[in-house]
């Protein structure tokens, strides 16, 4: 009589998209590989955008996301994870975007021109989303979008940053003041300033 054989066990691979940022790291760190590019792929084009919207060169952004990411995978063992990991990474990415603009050469930027504007500091980030499909409101949401990131290349770098975080990142203040380090009067202060800059230079543009 044949021996009957025994069907091997196959252990199935959990599926990581679910997988919140914290439990993903501590699966990369007890040596899942998955774990990792799951991180990447979860933060790639979101750092992307917002480095670009930071340093206003893609090409160069791209770049820079990369040596984020080679930047993580070398300390991610030391990320506390009782810590938020997408206010971990930002910081990481914002300090590359700074260095950038610092090394380059830029001519005076033009001094604040500062007027009184109906946005208060604690309103909520630009919102772009609306339930229209049509195609010529689709288009104008998109050049809408591309003046808004244009003009806030042209705010002064030190008010920029928490200009894109807060405003086309959506981030709240307890996490801009850990990713620009410093106190929050200091961030509500630039991002007043920058909100403001930001209506002179946009206005005329506007239909």
């Amino acid at each position: 009589m044949a021996t009957m054989m025994r069907p091997k066990l196959v252990r199935l691979q959990p599926d990581l998209h679910s997988f919140e940022d914290t439990a993903l790291v501590g699966r990369y760190l007890r040596g899942d590989e998955r774990a990792f590019g799951e991180i990447v792929e979860r933060y790639q084009l979101r750092l992307l955008n917002f480095i670009n919207r930071t340093i206003g060169d893609r090409e160069k952004a791209e770049d820079l996301v990369q040596e984020v990411f080679i930047r993580v995978w070398k300390h991610v063992a030391r990320f506390d994870q009782s810590k938020k990991f997408s206010t971990w990474v930002y910081t990481i990415a914002s300090n590359f975007a700074k260095n950038e603009l610092r090394n380059r050469s830029r001519h005076p930027l033009t001094p604040f021109q500062i007027i009184e504007k109906d946005w208060g500091e604690d309103d909520r980030p630009l919102q772009f989303e609306d339930t229209t499909t049509r195609p010529d409101d689709m288009y104008h949401k998109r050049h809408l979008r591309e003046l808004v990131e244009e003009t806030a290349n042209k705010l002064p770098e030190h008010h920029r940053g928490v200009f894109v975080l807060r405003e086309l990142e959506g981030k709240s203040y307890e996490e801009i003041m850990e990713i620009e380090n410093c106190k929050l009067g200091t961030v509500k202060s630039r991002l007043n300033r920058a909100r403001n800059a930001f209506a002179v230079i946009i206005e005329p543009k506007i239909d």
